[in-house]
């Protein structure tokens, strides 16, 4: 049995630091290109983009959020898709190195899925996506890991899969007498709502930027929403409660990418080990700040006892 099951997307991503002229300049020159905090699917993105890339590195929201929960100290599971070509990445390797179970990732013949990270000179980021054999992830392959999906104490699940698998796998969720605790990253945000009308997503974490987006549909929703906002105090709202907010301890950011999958992948470990979702938040608004100081995402979530030496 897992604490903490991660049932999402496996990405390499490429990373390219821009300065300020060229970020402005992008967004003229492609349509496709993301707005700042946002994450935005495309098809293809042109060759000539990889001469900002400068870095490469594993990612993806499912398997960010898998590393988090086990830096948090919890035992995880990451289930999903990668491609033919994940040996040249050391996907799995890398993955399983960095506390993660993969024994339930399975290899599909797209490419691994791709993510280009924008950061800009004041750590921000923009993201755009294919999605190789995270567009796989289909509910067969949901029902041949359902026993492990059902085992864990937490699910998190983001948007970087198909809706229609996550539709499936939640709806089927409803009859279960003792399912785990599902939270769901709304993010990339575009086709999100649908995921919203079921009782058994119990907790949404969007951003500020998709928070706006999707704003009607979280007003019907009726599980909690944490409201992830950067710098600014996170907002806890529960049903029939007020509000509560929890603010991040003030950091000198590097890179904020990865950094609402570390708080994602924290909140669902805190939570696996039975503490208090304002406590839980707590620890995962530390961890998710201390991680922008450092470049990457992965890379860059601190350990458990970090973030206690931290807090003390």
């Amino acid at each position: 049995m897992s604490d903490v099951v991660s049932f999402g997307s496996v990405n390499v991503d490429l990373v390219a630091r821009l300065d300020q002229t060229t970020v402005k300049e992008l967004p003229a020159r492609y349509e496709w290109f993301p707005s700042l905090d946002e994450t935005r699917v495309v098809e293809s993105v042109p060759a000539e983009i990889d001469e900002f890339v400068n870095r490469t590195m594993i990612g993806g929201k499912g398997s960010n959020q898998s590393v988090a929960a086990a830096r948090a100290g919890a035992a995880t599971t990451l289930c999903g898709l990668v491609g033919s070509d994940e040996a040249e990445y050391s996907v799995l390797s890398t993955l399983n190195g960095r506390g993660v179970n993969v024994d339930h990732i399975e290899s599909t013949d797209a490419e691994t899925g791709k993510a280009y990270v924008f950061v800009d000179q004041a750590g921000e980021n923009r993201i755009a996506i294919i999605p190789g054999a995270n567009g796989a992830v289909d509910s067969a392959y949901a029902d041949r890991h359902r026993e492990a999906l059902l085992d864990a104490e937490c699910l998190l699940l983001q948007n970087e899969i198909p809706i229609s698998t996550m539709e499936s796998l939640v709806s089927s969720l409803e009859s279960e007498p003792d399912r785990p605790t599902v939270i769901y990253d709304p993010a990339p945000s575009v086709g999100a709502e649908p995921l919203l009308q079921y009782d058994a997503v119990d907790i949404i974490t969007p951003n500020a930027y998709e928070y706006e987006l999707l704003r009607d549909a979280i007003a019907d929703f009726e599980g909690t929403v944490i409201r992830k906002r950067g710098a600014d105090p996170a907002i806890i709202q529960q049903p029939g409660r007020e509000s509560v907010s929890v603010t991040p301890p003030d950091v000198s950011p590097v890179d904020t990418t990865g950094a609402g999958d570390v708080f994602n992948g924290y909140l669902a470990a805190r939570l696996a080990a039975g503490e208090p979702l304002v406590g839980a938040v707590t620890v995962a608004i530390t961890a998710a700040s201390l991680a922008t100081t450092e470049e990457g995402a992965q890379q860059a979530i601190p350990s458990m006892d970090i973030v206690r030496d931290f807090m003390e």
